[in-house]
């Protein structure tokens, strides 16, 4: 099997639908369909900030349930499931735009879309281990020696929010540490989490997420051929989203 890695969509739906098109995925079937058996998989952070939140979840959530993709969950999917359960959670970072449109929506449609979104959430692995162990995609990272462990504990914080110190910037985003320039293990580990303007790839890794819904554009990794592919941003640039790992 060979996959395509999506980064994070963050609400940009048509952003998503051109990249897929562009990988040479046919969507005629409702799900993405690729004539030489690719499989996509998606790196979470699925909603927030971006336009179309909604119907990123439902993409996804119906193609997961139809088995056509793989998914797994970010920091922002972990923050909406807490939302959509009721917890307290401030709608802030790009929430309160998602709840928005969820709020916009008639009661019977809410309840479509919580319901299916909370099983994606329930039902996916917190990272994934494919291609007979050689490609691990995990939201913000993960360190060689916890491939394989089960995500409980700092190792799940690990793969949501990547290798926080504790400390925060001025404008309130956390400080993480460079794991990826350490990082020592053969398997390749895809992920995102962090705007870059273009894919890092250091060692035996690959930051996808290059801040569509910063204005800049969508990526996805193409395994086993090593290569990207992009397709750019609808929205305005922000230059100051982004900046130099970690």
């Amino acid at each position: 099997m060979k996959y395509d890695v999506i980064g994070d969509i963050h609400g940009c739906y048509d952003e998503m639908i051109a990249l897929i098109e562009k990988l040479g995925y046919s969507l005629a079937s409702g799900f993405p369909v690729h004539p030489e058996n690719r499989t996509l998989v998606f790196l979470g952070d699925l909603t927030d900030r971006g336009p179309k939140s909604l119907e990123v979840v439902e993409f996804v959530g119906r193609a997961v349930k139809e088995g056509a993709v793989r998914y797994v969950p970010g920091n922002h999917c972990n923050k909406l499931y807490r939302f959509f359960k009721g917890n307290p959670v401030k709608l802030q970072h790009g929430l309160e735009t998602t709840a928005a449109e969820y709020r916009n929506l008639p009661k019977q449609k809410q309840k479509e879309i919580r319901d299916l979104f909370m099983r994606l959430y329930e039902e996916a692995p917190l990272y994934e281990i494919l291609h007979n162990g050689e490609l691990v995609v995990a939201h913000a990272g993960i360190k060689a020696e916890d491939i394989g462990k089960k995500p409980v504990g700092k190792i799940k914080q690990f793969v949501l929010y990547g290798d926080i110190t504790g400390e925060t910037l001025p404008d309130g985003r956390p400080v993480r540490r460079d794991w990826a320039a350490h990082y020592k293990g053969e398997p390749w580990v895809v992920y995102g989490h962090t705007p870059v303007k273009c894919p890092r790839m250091v060692h035996h890794t690959i930051n996808i997420d290059t801040g569509c819904v910063f204005g800049n554009k969508l990526t996805a990794f193409r395994f086993p051929e090593l290569t990207t592919e992009s397709v750019p941003s609808s929205l305005p640039y922000d230059e100051s989203r982004f900046r130099m790992e970690p």
